[in-house]
C-alpha cells in the first residue's frame, strides 16, 4: 500500500485496477473522462483499453469479454447511458460470468450536460443493482466491492458518481501494482440457452431476476457502506469502515428525528451544524433498496427528511416502507418543498433545510441565525469571519481565440446570407456557434440528432436551405447512421463536419479519424471522405476553414446542389498546433468600422484604449488570420496559421477525388 492525492475518478481507476479488470471501454463524456484516461496511463500492461466510437459500442465490447470470464468497466456520462441503454436493458436479462460494472457519471447542476438525469432512477427501471460512492476515498473501495457484487450474482452492476465525486481530491491509501488481484478469464464457453436471449429465456430470467433483487435487499441491509449514524459517531467519515449502529435502548428512545442522505450530500449532512438528537442513515445501494435496515431507522421516529440529488429515490423508498409496514412515520424531502426539486445541492441548502426541519433545537445553521438576529450579520469581525466576497464576474462560454469552428460558422453565414436557412448544431465545442455574433446553432438536441433534425425540417418546408453540423468524433459516434438516414430517404441538406482532429470538448481524446488509439498505437485513420462516399454521397467537399474565400465559395456552391451533400472543414484544434505568428492591428490603417469585433466575437478582439479602434491580445492571438482576412482596409496583419493541417486537406481531397475515380470507372 502506498498514499496519493488523487482525483476521484483517478481513485475510480485505480480501484478497478486493484479489482484485476481485464478490459475497460467507453466514450468521453464529462464528469466521467479521466477513469479511461487514467487506466490507460497507469495500465500495467494486462489491460485492454479502447475508447470506443459510442457508448452502445462501449458497453457491448465489454459484454462480450464478460461473457468469457473478463472483468469489464465500461464508462460514460448519464446522457451515454441513453445511447448504451438498449444493450443494458438487454444484458440485464442475459447476464455475465466474469464481473462488470458500468460507470456513470451523473451531473447535477447540470454543470457539463444537457440533463439531470438521476441513474439510480435508470438503474431501478433496468433492475440493475446500483452503488452510490460518498467520497473520493469511498468510491476507490467501493468500485472494488461491486465487482465483487457483480460477479457474485451474475449481473451488470451500475457505479453511479457524482461531478463533486468525480473530480473532487483526497489523500488516500491505495495497492501497490503487486496486490492488484489478477483475474484470468476462463474464455466463453458456448451455451445457447444462457447467450442467446429468446422470449422463452426472458421470461424465465425475469422471475430470476426479481428473486435475485429480493435477495439483494437483504444482502445490501448488511452492506457496511449502508449505515445508521447516531451522534457519537458523528465525526467518522464514509471511509467504508463499519460504523457504530444506533442500537442503545437510550438512544431510540430519545431519538424521534431521522436525516436519510446519500452520496456526496452524506458529508453535507456530516458537515451541518445539527443540534438536538437525530438518527442518520446512509445509503449507499439505493437499489435493490436495504429495506431491513431502512426498517430499523425507521424504529421510533416520527419523521425523517431526506437529503439527495436529484430524484426522489430514498424518499419514495421510505414512504413505500412505511406504507408496506404500516409506520406512522412522516417522510419529507424533495416531494414536501423541504429542498430543492432539481439543481445541485450545497452545503448551505443542506444545512438550511435541516435548521428548518429540526425549528428551534438548531439556530446555528448557516444563514438561519443571521435572518434571526440582522445585528450579527453585520458585525463579522466579532464572530472572527470574514465578510462575505463580491461575487464572481461571468464570464460567457465562447469558442476559444483562433478555433476553426468559428471560421466554418462564419464562412456558412456569410455564404447563405439572405436565405432562408436552419442551421442545426451537436453536442460539442461547436454547440457554442449559438452565441453572439455567430449565431449559428439554432438547434440542439443530443449527439448525432442535428443530422436528424435537419431531415425532419426539409420534410416540413422543402424551400428551407437545411444544415447539420457536426463533429468529427460526433460523426463517427452517432452521425454515420443519421447521413445513411438522410441519404436513403432523399432529405435535401448540407451535412458540415467541423473536423478538428480530436475530441476536444472532453479533452481531447483520439477517435477513429485521429490515427492513434488511447492506447498508444498508429492506427489507420478512418477516412471521413471515403465513408461518405460509400454511403452513395455524390459532392464531398474537404476545405481549409482558415481560407475564408474558398470556404464561403464551397458553400455556395456545394449548398446549391440537390440531395445530401457534405462540406468537411478540417483544421486542427488550436489546443494540439503552437502558433508561428500572431495578427496585429496598424492603428494607423484601422478606421474604426468594428467589423472584426461586431462579426467575429473571437476573445482576442477588443476595443483599443481610445474606445474606437480594434486591438488585439496577443497573449491570446493564435494568429488564424480570419480577422486579416475580412478587415475592409487591410488594418490587421502578421498572423501565421500552421500550414500542416492545409497539407492534410490537400491529401484528403487526392484521396476522395481518387475514390469518386475508381466509383466512375467501375460504373
Amino acid at each position: 500500500m502506498h498514499k496519493e492525492f488523487l482525483m476521484g475518478n483517478e481513485a475510480i481507476a485505480l480501484g478497478a485496477l486493484a479489482a484485476g479488470v481485464n478490459l475497460v471501454a467507453g466514450y468521453p463524456g464529462t464528469p466521467s473522462t479521466e477513469v479511461l484516461e487514467t487506466i490507460a496511463k497507469r495500465n500495467p500492461g494486462n489491460v485492454y483499453v479502447e475508447w470506443s466510437i459510442n457508448e452502445k459500442a462501449g458497453m457491448e465490447v465489454a459484454a462480450g469479454a464478460a461473457y468469457a470470464g473478463a472483468r469489464t468497466l465500461v464508462t460514460m456520462k448519464q446522457v451515454g447511458l441513453n445511447v448504451a441503454s438498449d444493450p443494458l436493458m438487454s444484458l440485464e436479462y442475459i447476464g455475465v460470468k466474469g464481473g462488470m460494472v458500468v460507470l456513470v457519471a451523473d451531473d447535477p447542476g447540470p454543470i457539463s450536460s444537457q440533463t439531470e438525469q438521476d441513474t439510480r432512477t435508470f438503474g431501478m427501471f433496468a433492475k440493475v443493482p446500483v452503488f452510490d460512492p460518498c467520497s473520493v476515498r469511498d468510491a476507490y473501495e467501493m468500485i472494488q466491492e461491486a465487482f465483487e457484487v457483480s460477479e457474485t450474482y451474475g449481473t451488470p452492476v451500475i457505479f453511479r458518481a457524482t461531478t463533486r465525486v468525480d473530480h473532487g481530491y483526497e489523500a488516500l491509501e491505495v495497492k501497490d501494482e503487486g496486490e492488484y488481484k489478477n483475474n484470468r478469464p476462463e474464455g466463453f464457453v458456448k451455451d445457447s440457452s444462457r447467450w442467446v436471449i429468446f422470449p422463452r429465456l426472458s421470461v424465465k430470467n425475469h422471475a430470476l431476476i426479481e428473486q435475485r433483487n429480493e435477495r439483494l435487499s437483504e444482502v445490501f441491509s448488511q452492506y457496511p457502506r449502508n449505515v445508521i449514524l447516531w451522534e457519537k459517531s458523528r465525526k467518522e467519515r464514509c471511509v467504508g469502515e463499519e460504523l457504530p449502529v444506533c442500537h442503545e435502548e437510550q438512544d431510540r428512545q430519545g431519538c424521534r428525528r431521522g436525516i436519510a442522505t446519500q452520496g456526496a450530500n452524506y458529508g453535507y449532512v456530516l458537515d451541518s451544524k445539527q443540534d438536538g438528537d437525530v438518527r442518520i442513515l446512509r445509503v449507499a445501494t439505493p437499489f435493490p433498496f436495504p429495506e431491513k435496515l431502512a426498517l430499523e431507522f425507521l424504529e421510533g421516529l416520527d419523521e425523517v427528511l431526506c437529503v439527495e440529488e436529484l430524484d426522489p429515490v430514498i424518499e419514495r423508498a421510505l414512504t413505500y416502507v412505511c406504507g408496506k409496514y404500516g409506520l406512522a412515520v412522516k417522510i419529507r424531502g424533495k416531494k414536501t418543498g423541504d429542498l430543492p426539486l432539481s439543481g445541485e445541492n450545497t452545503l448551505e441548502i443542506v444545512e438550511n433545510a435541516i435548521c428548518r426541519f429540526l425549528g428551534a433545537e438548531s439556530k446555528e445553521c448557516s444563514g438561519e441565525k443571521a435572518a434571526a438576529d440582522p445585528a450579527s450579520a453585520k458585525e463579522p469581525a466579532e464572530k472572527n469571519l470574514l465578510p462575505e466576497p463580491p461575487a464572481l464576474p461571468v464570464r460567457p462560454p465562447v469558442l476559444c481565440a483562433g478555433c476553426p469552428h468559428r471560421a466554418s460558422f462564419y464562412a456558412v453565414k456569410t455564404a447563405m446570407k439572405g436565405q432562408k436557412t436552419i442551421y442545426c448544431g451537436d453536442i460539442g465545442c461547436y454547440t457554442l456557434g449559438n452565441a453572439q455574433p455567430l449565431d449559428m446553432c439554432d438547434t440542439c438536441l443530443c449527439m448525432g440528432a442535428g443530422i436528424g433534425i435537419a431531415q425532419g425540417v426539409f420534410h416540413t418546408e422543402p424551400d428551407t436551405k437545411c444544415f447539420a453540423f457536426v463533429g468529427d468524433s460526433t460523426f463517427f459516434a452517432s452521425g454515420i447512421t443519421e447521413t445513411i438516414n438522410a441519404f436513403y430517404n432523399q432529405a435535401d441538406l448540407t451535412l458540415v463536419i467541423l473536423d478538428n482532429s480530436t475530441t476536444a470538448m472532453t479533452g481531447h481524446q483520439p477517435h477513429p479519424g485521429t490515427g492513434r488509439t488511447v492506447m498508444g498505437q498508429a492506427v489507420e485513420k478512418v477516412s471521413m471522405e471515403k465513408v461518405l462516399c460509400a454511403i452513395g454521397l455524390e459532392t464531398v467537399e474537404t476545405v481549409d476553414p482558415l481560407d475564408f474565400q474558398l470556404s464561403v465559395e464551397t458553400v455556395r456552391r456545394v449548398a446549391a446542389k440537390p440531395g445530401v451533400k457534405a462540406i468537411i472543414f478540417r483544421s486542427p484544434c488550436i489546443a494540439l498546433t503552437k502558433p508561428v505568428g500572431r495578427s496585429r492591428v496598424t492603428s494607423e490603417k484601422c478606421i474604426g468600422c468594428g467589423k472584426c469585433i461586431r462579426e467575429l466575437g473571437c476573445p482576442a478582439l477588443v476595443l483599443g484604449e481610445d474606445g474606437k479602434k480594434a486591438r488585439i491580445d496577443t497573449s491570446l492571438c493564435t494568429g488564424c488570420t480570419l480577422c486579416e482576412q475580412i478587415c475592409p482596409v487591410g488594418a490587421i496583419s502578421g498572423g501565421m496559421k500552421n500550414d500542416t493541417a492545409k497539407d492534410d486537406v490537400i491529401k484528403q481531397s487526392e484521396i476522395r477525388n481518387d475514390t469518386a475515380k475508381e466509383g466512375a470507372a467501375n460504373e
